[in-house]
C-alpha cells in the first residue's frame, strides 16, 4: 500500500540537473504570483455606509463635456459647434441623439436651431410643383454658396464704404450642412450703407455680425443682447434676435462677440464685463450638462462650483439602500476666513513662539467646514443613518399643518348639533354651544339633558356617536404625543448642532488658555477643535436617528437600534459636558487624556450606528410603519 508521502522519481530533481541548472523552466514556480497571494491591502478600508464618488471642478466637468463633443462629431461628422448645440437640445443624451439624427438628420438640425427650415413650396390643384419665375430673396433656396454670396455682397458694401465687415456664424465646416437648404434676409445694397434694424446706425466704421440665417445687426446690439440674456435671465440657449427667427448662436459666435480677438474702441471698454459675462456663460452651459446627467450634481453650498459624480447613486432604485452623503471637496463657509490663513494659524511653529497664533473667531474653524450634503435628494445636509424617502417624509411631517390639525383634535371637540370647535375653558363638563345653544357632556358628549343629576356616571351611557368621539380623541391624543416625544429630540439636538458655532468659539479660548498655562503648543491643543467637530457630527447623526426611530415598524429591530441610538446620545452628552467644563491649569494633562479618550468613543459608537444601520438596509432588515417608496408595504405584511 502505498503512502500519500510517498516521492516517485520524476517527482524531484536529479542532482545533476540541479547542479547543471538544466531542469525544465516550466516547472518553475511564478514568485511575482506566488507573492500576489500575500499583498496585503495597506489603504483604508471602506466603510459599509461610504459609497464611491468623485469631486470634481468646472474644468473636469468641461473636460467631460468635450468628450461628448468629439464622440458626437467623430459620428456625425458635424463640428463641434453644431455637436454642442445638438447635445443641449437633447439634454446631453448621447445614444437619443445619435438615433434620431441617424433618422431625420435634417429635422434635428432644425429642431436644435442649427439651421433654418426649409422653406415650403406651393403645390397647385392638380398636384404638380408651381415654381416661381422670379427668384424673390426671401424664397431663395440656397446651399452653402448661399453663405458665401451673402457675405460677398455685404463685403462689396463693406469694401464701398472702407472700413466695414460682417461676420456671418454658422455650421459650414459640416459636411452635411452643404445640403441643407437655408433662406436669407434681403440682400443690401451696395450703394447703401448698412442700417442696424435694432439702434437704426448707419455709422461706417458699422460691424455688421449675423448667423445662417441672414440677420444682420451691429456687433454692439449682439453684445448688449447676449449680456443680458446671460446675466439676467442666465440662458444658455441664445436665439437670434430677429423675430420669429428660432436660429440658435454657436458658442464660437458667443464668443467672437463678447471676447473679439481685435476689439475696437468701443468694445476695448467694456472687455472686463463681457469677459464676466463669457464667464458666466461658460458656467451656465456647464450647470446645465450637470443637470442633464443623473450621475452628476452641483455642490449645494453657496458659491461652490464644484460638483459631485456619484454613479452608484444615479438610479432612484439604490436609494432604498444607500444614504449617498458626498463631499465636493472644497472647504470654507463665504463670510468666513480664507483657508489659508486658517491652516497658516494653525499649522505653523511648534514651540511658545505659536502661541500668538490664536484664531480671532469661530470664522477661522468655520473656513476649515467641509462641504457635504446628499446626493441622492434636495437635503442639503448629512441626513445618515435615514435614507432619502424617509428623511423627505419627516420633514414634510415636521413643515406640514396636519400636527396643528392633530393638537386641534387633541384638545378639542366638535359640537354634535353644528360641528362648531370647541375648546373647554372651564371644569364644569356640563358644555353649551354658543353658536346654536346645544347642551352636551364634555366627557361622553351625549346629551346633557340624559345626565340629569348624575353627571358623574356617564359612562354607563354606551350611544355609539359617544364611543367613537371617545375612541378618536384617545388616538389622536396618543399619535400627537408620540409625535412630539420624537420631534422634541430632534429639534434638540438640531439646536444643539446649530450652537456648535458658539461652541466652536468658546473652544478656540479654551486652546488659548491652555496655551498660555501650560507647556502644550498650538499644535498639542487640537485635540479640543477635534472634540468639537465629532460632538457636532454625532449630534447630526442623533438628530436623524429620531426622524428613522419615528417611522420604523415595533419589534426587534427597532430595539437593537434604540439602544445603540442611547449608547451614543450617551457618549455624547459625557463628551460635550467635559467641552463645557472650565478649565483648572492643573488638570490640563488629565483634561486632554480624558477628552481624548472620549472622543475616539464616541466616534466608536457614531460608526456603530451608521455602519449597523446601512447593513440593515442593504440586508433588508428594517421595517416602516407607513408605506415607503422600495419597500413592502406594512400592510400587506
Amino acid at each position: 500500500m502505498s503512502s500519500d508521502y510517498e516521492i516517485s522519481d520524476e517527482e524531484y530533481y536529479d542532482d545533476e540537473e540541479m547542479m547543471d541548472g538544466t531542469y525544465d523552466e516550466d516547472d518553475e514556480m511564478d514568485m511575482d504570483d506566488y507573492n500576489d497571494d500575500f499583498k496585503v491591502d495597506t489603504g483604508p478600508k471602506k466603510k459599509s455606509y461610504e459609497i464611491e464618488y468623485e469631486s470634481l471642478s468646472q474644468a473636469d466637468v468641461e473636460r467631460l463635456m468635450k468628450q461628448d463633443i468629439d464622440h458626437i462629431v467623430g459620428i456625425t461628422g458635424v463640428d463641434e459647434s453644431t455637436a454642442a448645440l445638438l447635445l443641449r437640445h437633447s439634454s446631453w443624451n448621447k445614444e437619443r441623439l445619435i438615433e434620431k439624427y441617424m433618422e431625420h438628420p435634417t429635422t434635428v438640425l432644425v429642431e436644435a436651431g442649427v439651421t433654418v427650415p426649409e422653406p415650403s413650396e406651393p403645390t397647385t390643384s392638380g398636384g404638380t410643383r408651381a415654381h416661381s419665375v422670379s427668384a424673390s430673396p426671401t424664397t431663395k433656396r440656397t446651399t452653402r454658396t448661399g453663405s458665401k454670396i451673402l457675405s460677398s455682397l455685404v463685403s462689396r458694401n463693406s469694401s464701398s464704404k472702407g472700413s466695414s465687415s460682417t461676420t456671418i456664424a454658422g455650421s459650414s465646416s459640416s459636411r452635411n450642412s452643404s445640403t441643407l437648404m437655408k433662406r436669407l434676409s434681403p440682400d443690401p445694397n451696395p450703394n447703401e450703407p448698412f442700417v442696424c434694424p435694432i439702434c437704426f446706425d448707419d455709422s461706417p466704421d458699422l460691424k455688421p455680425m449675423g448667423l445662417d440665417c441672414g440677420h444682420l445687426f451691429c456687433s454692439g446690439c449682439w453684445q448688449a443682447y447676449i449680456t443680458s440674456k446671460i446675466r439676467d435671465e442666465a440662458e444658455h440657449c441664445i436665439r437670434c434676435m430677429a423675430e420669429g427667427c428660432a436660429l440658435v448662436t454657436p458658442d464660437s459666435f458667443v464668443k467672437n462677440v463678447l471676447v473679439p480677438s481685435s476689439p475696437s474702441a468701443a468694445e476695448a471698454a467694456d472687455a472686463e464685463s463681457n469677459l464676466i459675462a463669457w464667464n458666466r456663460f461658460q458656467e451656465l452651459i456647464a450647470r446645465n450638462f450637470v443637470s442633464s446627467v443623473p450621475s452628476l450634481k452641483f455642490c449645494p453650498y453657496p458659491s461652490c462650483t464644484n460638483t459631485v459624480k456619484c454613479s452608484v447613486a444615479a438610479s432612484k432604485s439604490s436609494l432604498a439602500a444607500i444614504v449617498p452623503t458626498v463631499s465636493c471637496g472644497a472647504r470654507g463657509i463665504p463670510g468666513s476666513e480664507s483657508t489659508e490663513e486658517s491652516t497658516s494659524a494653525s499649522g505653523s511653529g511648534s514651540g511658545k513662539d505659536s502661541k500668538s497664533k490664536a484664531a480671532s473667531g469661530p470664522s477661522s474653524i468655520l473656513a476649515n467646514k467641509e462641504h457635504k450634503f446628499c446626493f441622492g435628494c434636495p437635503i442639503e445636509a448629512d441626513h445618515r443613518p435615514v435614507i432619502c424617502a424617509v428623511a423627505r417624509m419627516w420633514l414634510k411631517k415636521c413643515e406640514d399643518d396636519s400636527e396643528t390639525a392633530n393638537w386641534i383634535k387633541s384638545n378639542t371637540k366638535e359640537c354634535s348639533q353644528c360641528q362648531s370647535t370647541i375648546e373647554k375653558n372651564g371644569g364644569c363638563n356640563h358644555m353649551t354651544c354658543k353658536k346654536c345653544k346645544h347642551e352636551f357632556c364634555w366627557v361622553c358628549m351625549g346629551p346633557w339633558s340624559e345626565h340629569g343629576t348624575q353627571w358623574y356616571s356617564c359612562n354607563r351611557y354606551d350611544e355609539k356617536a359617544g364611543v367613537e368621539a371617545r375612541d378618536a380623541q384617545s388616538k389622536s391624543r396618543a399619535s400627537l404625543e408620540r409625535y412630539l416625544h420624537y420631534y422634541n429630540r430632534w429639534a434638540n439636538h438640531e439646536q444643539s448642532a446649530k450652537l456648535s458655532v458658539d461652541l466652536y468659539a468658546k473652544t478656540e479660548k479654551k486652546m488659548e488658555d491652555m496655551q498660555l498655562t501650560s507647556e502644550l503648543t498650538w499644535i498639542e491643543v487640537q485635540f479640543m477643535k477635534k472634540a468639537v467637530e465629532e460632538a457636532e457630527k454625532c449630534r447630526m447623526t442623533l438628530k436623524w436617528t429620531y426622524a428613522m426611530a419615528y417611522y420604523l415598524a415595533p419589534g426587534n429591530e427597532k430595539e437593537l437600534f434604540e439602544d445603540n441610538q442611547r449608547d451614543l446620545e450617551k457618549a455624547v452628552e459625557d463628551l460635550s459636558e467635559l467641552l463645557e467644563s472650565p478649565i483648572e491649569p492643573e488638570d490640563i494633562t488629565g483634561l486632554r487624556q480624558k477628552v481624548t479618550d472620549k472622543t475616539v468613543y464616541v466616534q466608536k459608537r457614531n460608526d456603530i450606528v451608521l455602519d449597523d444601520t446601512a447593513k440593515g438596509f442593504l440586508e433588508g432588515r428594517w421595517r416602516w410603519n407607513v408605506s415607503v417608496e422600495g419597500f413592502e408595504d406594512p400592510d400587506s405584511a
